[in-house]
């Protein structure tokens, strides 16, 4: 350490300290001029002086006052308190257990004297893995939306849950019914058995401007009711494994933990769900993504009326228009998405879309980028009609379309759930699409893509397609659910697998 810097006339000063004696001595110098030049003007034009000097008096011509530049960015810091008193008993901490599959290791017979080193092992490698189950845990977040229990998530959080907890912040603790789930969007709701518990408020995705302020509450790395701030960075995100959801791009602070909290605005309301984080440390690094609420909301609607989420379809396969080939197509600047490829049979094919066309707008609504279509139809009902501006031969075209139905596995695969499809059964299902129809020449019957619970026990595998249940063909998923529903302890279901049929009874849970 430099004593003489610490004490007396020798220490430096700071930068600030600096900067302010220049602007002092300017201040001075300035003052000083000002009064030696009016001592000499005095001087020089005194009557009778020597070499008298008459000058002019010059008039500064008049100038307009500059306008003052208006601020861009208004007001002070925001203060959340008041957000976080009055909303922030509405969001909850959410812990899970179960177990998950591993494909563990090959299953060496038992023989007496083989230790786990010994060099004989080796001759079993590549025998078929024994899977086994590893207990699991885990910590996400939610919100009460309705306060008759109803609470909203991620469905990543509640994924391979055997036991789900809903903590409040009172202290309170509740078990949970997953009442539905939909990977697609990753939304899971949830019902707790209490009343009069405290709610969000829900906003419009609609109202939501990039550069807004907006407030995170969830449990990150556990720690319950936690605050956090940004702005709104972007909106209408499209993420690997997620296009049916324009996600909200944030600079929140969202690290694990945060799963399936709310993204509040400023007025208190909720206009999103947190959802994901691109990291390369797996912490936050600025950039989250949540789920618009209107999305949220929609598919909460259908899970609880349906058990599954019906999504609109147009059969297309698209790709992004860069400039390249909007020279070519003759288009202004690359905007819409490009189809390269349209379903046999499907509602583009009937409407009479082709390769090669441009789709620019669904329903009046801009179609920047080629990742905004799969959402924008995804969000359209399925029956409904649709306007497509299309571009075609260097010009733009109205069509229109019948929206179909997206035929995604239906999960109902929640063992909580008595008025899902395969709730009780432990299955995710969906009908057969016509390929799949002609391929295998079952025209009725419900393929099984996902199997947790009593079906997984009675050996129903994924891939088996479900021909009847209780001697009744099944030829939608509202079949099999009003079949569960009015079963028994076991629901007798005629398999498909291969070139056999068999009967499987499975527990109705």
């Amino acid at each position: 350490m430099n004593v003489e810097l610490a004490h007396g006339p020798t220490r430096r000063p700071k930068p600030w300290l600096i900067g302010g004696v220049a602007a002092v001595l300017g201040v001075v110098l300035l003052a000083g001029g000002w009064t030696f030049a009016k001592e000499r003007s005095s001087a020089a034009t005194a009557p009778g002086a020597a070499g008298q000097i008459h000058l002019a008096q010059v008039t500064p011509a008049p100038t307009e006052p500059a306008t003052p530049a208006q601020p861009l960015v208004r007001g002070t810091l925001p203060d959340f308190t008041t957000l976080v008193d009055r909303f922030g008993p509405a969001v909850v901490n959410i812990s899970v257990s179960g177990a998950i599959k591993t494909a563990g290791g090959p299953q060496i017979p038992d023989f007496p004297g083989l230790g786990p080193d010994d060099p004989f092992r080796q001759f079993f490698r590549g025998l078929p893995r024994q899977p086994r189950e590893v207990p699991m845990r885990g910590e996400g977040s939610g919100f009460i939306v309705d306060p008759n229990g109803i609470v909203l998530t991620n469905a990543h959080v509640v994924n391979d849950a055997k036991e789900v907890t809903v903590k409040l912040t009172d202290r309170r603790e509740y078990t949970a019914r997953v009442l539905g789930k939909d990977p697609a969007s990753d939304i899971a709701v949830l019902k707790i058995d209490a009343h009069n518990l405290p709610t969000v408020r829900l906003g419009r995705t609609a109202d939501i401007k990039v550069g807004q302020w907006v407030v995170a509450i969830g449990s990150p790395f556990g720690f319950e009711n936690t605050v956090t701030a940004g702005i709104v960075s972007a909106k209408g995100r499209t993420l690997p494994g997620g296009g049916y959801v324009p996600f909200l791009q944030t600079d929140v602070a969202v690290n694990p933990g945060n799963s399936g909290g709310p993204l509040f605005d400023l007025n208190g309301e909720v206009i999103g769900i947190n959802s994901q984080i691109y990291s390369n440390s797996g912490g936050y690094e600025g950039v989250s993504f949540a789920i618009p609420i209107d999305v949220a909301m929609n598919v909460s609607l259908q899970l609880q009326a349906h058990g599954h989420v019906t999504r609109g379809k147009l059969g297309v396969l698209i790709q992004e228009v860069n400039q390249s080939l909007a020279d070519t197509f003759g288009l202004e600047r690359p905007r819409g998405a490009l189809v390269a490829k349209v379903e046999d049979g499907s509602p583009a094919s009937a409407a009479g879309i082709k390769p090669g066309d441009v789709i620019l707008a669904v329903d009046g609504q801009q179609i920047e980028s080629s990742s905004e279509l799969p959402a924008r139809v995804a969000a359209l009902e399925p029956g409904s009609q649709a306007k497509l501006q299309v571009w075609r031969d260097r010009q733009a075209r109205d069509m229109t379309v019948r929206i179909g139905t997206l035929a995604p596995a239906q999960l109902a695969d929640n063992s909580d759930q008595p008025d899902s499809a395969g709730g009780r059964l432990g299955l995710g299902v969906r009908p057969l699409t016509p390929e799949e129809q002609r391929e295998s020449d079952i025209h009725k019957g419900l393929v099984v893509e996902a199997v947790s619970g009593a079906a997984a026990e009675a050996g129903i595998q994924e891939g088996d397609v479900i021909l009847s249940a209780n001697g009744k063909e099944v030829a939608s998923v509202d079949d099999l659910r009003k079949i569960v529903n009015k079963s028994g302890k076991h629901v007798a279901l005629l398999v498909q697998r291969g070139d056999t049929q068999i009967f499987v009874p499975v527990a109705a849970g």
